[in-house]
C-alpha cells in the first residue's frame, strides 16, 4: 500500500491537536485538586496490597525461584510450539485459554504464530500471577480478596488486545486507514475526558439517541407527590379493574428508576400496570450539598414512609405491596424491621426484593472496596462536596466487569475510532447519580463493613432492628451471575426474616436477570424449597423453568386478591403535579 504523505500529515496534525485538548482537560482537573485525593489513596492501596503478595514470595528465595522456574519452563515450551507453528505444523494451544473470549475472536490470533504466541503468553502470565496471589498463605482473607481484584484489573489492562502493535485486527485497521482510526479515537478521547471534567468518562453508547421521557421512561403517569428527597409517580391504569392493594416500588438511589421502564417492550412497570396493578414508583432526587446530612433514617422517613402516606392519601388504601431493588431493597428491609415495632406494623402487607442484600457476609467483589482505610478516603471526598461524585460509583461498578465495560470500549472507541452503537441499558448505566454523604457513609459502615443489620445491631430512629420480627410474606429474587448481590448472599439473607420467604433465582446478572420481559425472555429461573441449609444444596435440588420469572411473581402476589374499578389519577386527596417521569430523574450528576 503506497504511503499518502498528505493524508498522513493531516492525521498526525489531528492526533496532536486532540491529544492537546485531552491533556489540557486533565491538567485543569489536577490544578483544581478535586480529583487527586481519592486517586492517590487508591494507588496507595493497590501498592500496599500487591506489595503484601510480593513480600510473601520474597521472604523465601527458594519459593520464589521455584515459582519463576515454573513460569520459565512454560514460556520455553510455548516458544517451541510457536516455532513449530511457524514451520507449518499446526500446534494445539500450549496454554489453556478461554474458548469464547471476544477480545481474541479475530482469526489471526490463532492462525498467525506471532500473535498466537502473544495471546497464549498473556494467559500463561495472567494465570501465573493469579496463582501467586492464591498461594500467598500469609495473606488475611480481605487482603487476598483485594489482591485478586487488583490483579484482575491489571490483567485486563495489560491484555495485548488493548494495544495496536500487539493486536492484529487493530494493526491491520490502522494500516488500511492510514491512522485515521486513531485520530477519530483521540477526538472521542478528548471529548470524554472533557465530559468527565478531567477524568475519562468512557462512552458506552450513542447518548444522543436517547432522551428520558421521549424514548425512555415513557409509561403514562403523573407525579403526585414531591418532597426534597423523592418524587412519587402514579401510573395510569390500562385495565378496567385493578387489584385493590396498590404496589409501591422502591428503586436504588445509586441509579435512576427507569431501569424498570426502559422502553415499552422491556418495561417492568408497563407490564405490571397491564396486569391490573396500581403502580407507584419512588424517583429519588440526585443529591447535592443540600442533602449531605440525609442518612439512612432520613431516606426511610422522607422516602419510603412519606411514599406510604402519599399512596394512602391517593387511593384510600391503608397498606401496600412493596418492591425494593438492590440498595432500595436493603432500605425496604430496614423499613420492614422498623415497622415491625410500630403501632401500624402492617402498612406493608408483602415485600418483593430484587437482587437485595440484608446480610453482607458474602457480598461479593464489592467487598474489595470496603475496609477502614478505603471508607475514610471516600468520606474525605464526600466531606469536601457533601456527596460522592457519581462517576466514582460508576467506575466501581464498571471495574467488576473490566473487559466488558471498560477495555472493550477503550479498543472500540479510541483505537478503532468507532462510535458505540445505541443501547438503552448502557445509556441508563452511564446516567450516574451522586451519593449523599451521611447516607452513603452509613451504608458502607453499617452494611458492608460491620454487617449490623444481619447481626441485629443496626439502630434506626431509636429502634434496634430485628429482621426476625418481619413476618409478612417475602418474594426474594436473586440472579445467578450477580457480581453485586451474589445469589448466595441473597439466599443467606432470606434466612433472617421471620415469615415465609419464597426464594427464586433467575438466570443472568444484576440487571438482565431482573429485566427479562415476557414478550422476549432471554433467561430461565429456578424455584425450590424454603431457603434453608446450604445454598449449593438448594441449587442442586431446584427446578429450572424456561422464560421469565415475572408471571410466577405475579401469581404469588395476586392469587385470590380482590379487585376494584380502575383508579383515576387525581381522584383521591393528591392532585397531579406534572407528567411522568418527573423532574428528579432528569437531574444530571
Amino acid at each position: 500500500m503506497p504511503i499518502d504523505l498528505e493524508r498522513l500529515t493531516q492525521v498526525s496534525t489531528d492526533l496532536l491537536a486532540e491529544s492537546g485538548k485531552a491533556g489540557a482537560a486533565v491538567l485543569r482537573a489536577l490544578e483544581s485538586g478535586e480529583r487527586a485525593s481519592l486517586a492517590h489513596e487508591e494507588g496507595v492501596d493497590i501498592a500496599k496490597t500487591l506489595g503484601a503478595v510480593a513480600e510473601y514470595w520474597l521472604k523465601d528465595p527458594k519459593r520464589l525461584v521455584e515459582a519463576q522456574k515454573n513460569l520459565s519452563i512454560d514460556m520455553i515450551s510455548l516458544w517451541q510450539s510457536m516455532l513449530k507453528q511457524a514451520g507449518g505444523a499446526p500446534e494445539p494451544d500450549h496454554q489453556a485459554v478461554p474458548t469464547r473470549d471476544p477480545r481474541f475472536a479475530h482469526p489471526e490470533w490463532t492462525e498467525n504464530p506471532y500473535f498466537n504466541f502473544i495471546r497464549q503468553a498473556y494467559f500463561l502470565g495472567a494465570r501465573w500471577a493469579n496463582d501467586l496471589v492464591e498461594r500467598a498463605e500469609s495473606l488475611d482473607p480481605h487482603t487476598k480478596r483485594k489482591a485478586r481484584f487488583y490483579m484482575r484489573q491489571l490483567a485486563g489492562a495489560l491484555s495485548p488486545s488493548n494495544f495496536v502493535m500487539t493486536n492484529p485486527e487493530l494493526l491491520r485497521t490502522t494500516i488500511e486507514e492510514h491512522g485515521e482510526n486513531l485520530a477519530r479515537g483521540m477526538k472521542m478521547l478528548a471529548e470524554d475526558i472533557e465530559a468527565g471534567k478531567g477524568e475519562l468518562k468512557i462512552r458506552q453508547t450513542d447518548a444522543a439517541r436517547f432522551k428520558v421521557g421521549e424514548n425512555l421512561a415513557t409509561t403514562a403517569g403523573k407525579v403526585i407527590f414531591r418532597n426534597e428527597l423523592i418524587e412519587l409517580i402514579q401510573y395510569e391504569a390500562s385495565t378496567q379493574s385493578v387489584f385493590k392493594r396498590p404496589l409501591l416500588i422502591v428503586p436504588p438511589w445509586i441509579n435512576k428508576f427507569y431501569i424498570l421502564d426502559l422502553n415499552p417492550e422491556k418495561s417492568f412497570i408497563r407490564w405490571a400496570v397491564s396486569q391490573g396493578l396500581t403502580v407507584f414508583v419512588i424517583s429519588w432526587v440526585n443529591p447535592d450539598e443540600r442533602h449531605r446530612a440525609y442518612d439512612f433514617e432520613a431516606y426511610m422517613r422522607r422516602g419510603i414512609l412519606a411514599a406510604l402516606d402519599a399512596v394512602e392519601a391517593a387511593t384510600g388504601e391503608p397498606d401496600v405491596d412493596a418492591i425494593g431493588y438492590c440498595v432500595g431493597g436493603t432500605l425496604l428491609g430496614v423499613t420492614l424491621a422498623w415497622l415491625a415495632q410500630d403501632p401500624r406494623p402492617d402498612r406493608i402487607a408483602s415485600a418483593t426484593l430484587f437482587t437485595t442484600q440484608v446480610d453482607f457476609t458474602h457480598a461479593g467483589e464489592l467487598l474489595a472496596f470496603v475496609d477502614e482505610g478505603q471508607i475514610k478516603a471516600v468520606e474525605e471526598i464526600m466531606a469536601r462536596f457533601g456527596y460522592l461524585p457519581g462517576d466514582k460509583m460508576a467506575s466501581a461498578f464498571n471495574m467488576l466487569r473490566p473487559n466488558d465495560l471498560i477495555w472493550s470500549y477503550m479498543v472500540n472507541n479510541y483505537l478503532k475510532g468507532k462510535q458505540p452503537p445505541p443501547f438503552d441499558l448502557l445509556y441508563w448505566n452511564s446516567d450516574s447519580t451522586r451519593m449523599a454523604e451521611a447516607n452513603h457513609s452509613f451504608y458502607l459502615r453499617n452494611c458492608y463493613l460491620h454487617n449490623r443489620l444481619a447481626k441485629g445491631e443496626m439502630v434506626i430512629g431509636g429502634r434496634r432492628l430485628d429482621l426476625g420480627k418481619v413476618t409478612i410474606p417475602i418474594y426474594n429474587l436473586a440472579t445467578r451471575e450477580d457480581h453485586i448481590a451474589p445469589a448466595k448472599s441473597v439466599f443467606e439473607g432470606s434466612k433472617l426474616f421471620g415469615g415465609p420467604v419464597t426464594y427464586v433465582m433467575a438466570g443472568s446478572g444484576h440487571i438482565a436477570g431482573v429485566i427479562n420481559p415476557v414478550a422476549k425472555p432471554k433467561y430461565q429461573f429456578w424455584t425450590g424449597g424454603k431457603p434453608a441449609g446450604a445454598f449449593e444444596d438448594w441449587v442442586a435440588a431446584a427446578t429450572e423453568h424456561p422464560g421469565t420469572w415475572w408471571p410466577h411473581w405475579l401469581l404469588w402476589l395476586t392469587e385470590g386478591r380482590p379487585r376494584v374499578p380502575a383508579r383515576v389519577i387525581g381522584s383521591g386527596a393528591l392532585k397531579p403535579i406534572e407528567d411522568a417521569p418527573g423532574s428528579y430523574v432528569r437531574m444530571k450528576a
